[in-house]
């Protein structure tokens, strides 16, 4: 059976299965970028690469509907926020395409040993390894700024969301990209690791699970590769006793409900200064009670499905062991009656560090809160955590919550909104987060030879 199906979660139902790539169609992709990074394609003018991000970009701007609903199908997303993302795809695509140039401009230094710059250039073919939660996003975000470095790319999807991985691959190539610039691969975990071990490949990028982060930076290592890494959050949620807590609540419940939990940003750790526990936490959990679950192709549900059988069931046995443990299960919990992948929001509280709950990412429509007294707390707890992806902080006092942002230990941190995304801005963590970012002009530095050329002085 292959490992590329697409389910609808909201029903259960295969709709159709996507066969295996064999190893001989591997070879030929891999063959195939190979020869694209030494054309003209990949080391010349970049103006043309830069006219297939455009038109990509035009393409998708086009067809949002279209891209939106195969989404939602496939994993479940709610066919607004599947629009969303389409939308931010050929954002992305523009940015690059109207700013790649100027990131990747020579960088003059001055030095008393003569005239001296650092060029940019494409390090080769890349492979990349995306995950299900935004199945058009994640693509975007590699292959916009290596498309336009000129590194070709070969990309492994999620199994769940094969009918967004292709057609991704053929607006690429309908956008006038040449064959080997993107290729999807219908493949397995160990074909990807005896990708990386070839010399042809120069680099992997990775946005996932902490275990499969750490098989294939262990891969690209052992073959001394350059790989960047998107894992994990465990994102705190800081609601201090200033803040406009009706804003904080109203964010707070998005942030948490928002791809039915399932972000790596999504604020999953809720930090609440005493003074307004209380008054928090009534809030917060009307505006759970509130969500609708049902079709995520109805524009009047607020709570898709879970992405999979597997992810619900594993979110189950996730706030089980929470109780088990000592957590107070303060609201939800329960797997709703009839078909698909839902699952009730859940609210938990009284979480002590012991607990297993205390270090887990919960991938999926349940919040923690905590609640501590003063400002050293909110630090402190935001930086027990094995993770480091994203934050927000609530304040009127923006001083206050510029102080709290620089102390906390993550890689993104947004003072009065939820965290969110922008193709202008970088995006990645620290610890079990990963290294390296994506978008912005640092993500497209991540794969290119910065290479210094220095003119002596005559």
């Amino acid at each position: 059976m292959s490992a590329y199906q697409t389910i609808n979660p909201a029903n259960n139902k295969l709709i159709k299965s996507w066969p295996d790539h064999s190893p001989q169609q591997v070879e030929q992709a891999l063959d195939t970028a190979a020869k694209l990074y030494k054309s003209s394609w990949s080391k010349g003018d970049i103006q043309p690469r830069l006219q297939v991000l455009k038109k990509l970009a035009d393409i998708i701007d086009s067809r949002v509907d279209e891209l939106a609903k195969i989404a939602s199908v496939e994993m479940g997303k709610l066919i607004n926020q599947s629009r969303g993302e389409v939308k931010l795809c050929a954002q992305i695509a523009r940015y690059y395409a109207e700013n790649a140039e100027r990131f990747l401009q020579p960088t003059r230094y001055p030095t008393d040993l003569g005239e001296a710059w650092v060029e940019n250039h494409p390090i080769g073919v890349l492979m990349a390894v995306e995950p299900w939660n935004f199945p058009y996003y994640q693509l975007m975000r590699v292959l916009a700024p290596n498309l336009a470095a000129g590194n070709p790319v070969l990309a492994k999807h999620a199994g769940i969301v094969p009918h967004c991985a292709s057609i991704f691959e053929q607006m690429v190539l309908d956008a006038g990209a040449p064959k080997g610039a993107w290729t999807n691969m219908f493949i397995s975990n160990d074909q990807v690791a005896e990708l990386i071990a070839d010399d042809r490949i120069q680099g992997a990028a990775l946005t996932g699970s902490e275990k499969a982060g750490s098989i294939v930076a262990a891969q690209a290592a052992k073959y001394l590769k350059k790989s960047t890494l998107e894992l994990g959050g465990n994102d705190v949620f800081v609601v201090l006793d200033d803040c406009d807590l009706d804003e904080a609540v109203k964010q707070g419940a998005q942030a948490r409900l928002n791809n039915a939990g399932q972000v790596c940003t999504a604020a999953k750790r809720f930090i609440v200064h005493q003074k307004v526990a209380d008054a928090f936490l009534e809030k917060f959990t009307a505006a759970f009670k509130a969500a609708k679950l049902g079709d995520p192709l109805d524009e009047s549900t607020t709570l898709g499905p879970l992405s999979s059988a597997g992810a619900r069931d594993t979110l189950v046995k996730q706030v089980k062991a929470a109780v088990d443990n000592g957590a107070k299960l303060h609201f939800g919990g329960n797997v709703p009656q009839g078909e698909g992948c839902f699952y009730q929001p859940t609210i938990l509280t009284g979480i002590t560090r012991d607990n297993p709950a205390y270090f887990e990412e919960f991938f999926g429509p349940v919040a923690q809160v905590y609640v501590v007294k003063d400002d050293e707390e909110v630090v402190q707890l935001a930086n027990d955590s094995h993770y480091g992806l994203g934050g927000s902080v609530f304040t009127s006092n923006i001083e206050r919550g510029k102080k709290l942002a620089s102390q906390i230990e993550t890689g993104m941190v947004y003072i009065n909104s939820m965290t969110d995304t922008a193709a202008e801005l970088p995006f990645g963590g620290v610890k079990r987060s990963g290294f390296g970012r994506e978008l912005s002009d640092l993500g497209i530095k991540e794969f290119v030879n910065q290479k210094l050329v220095v003119v002596a002085k005559a």
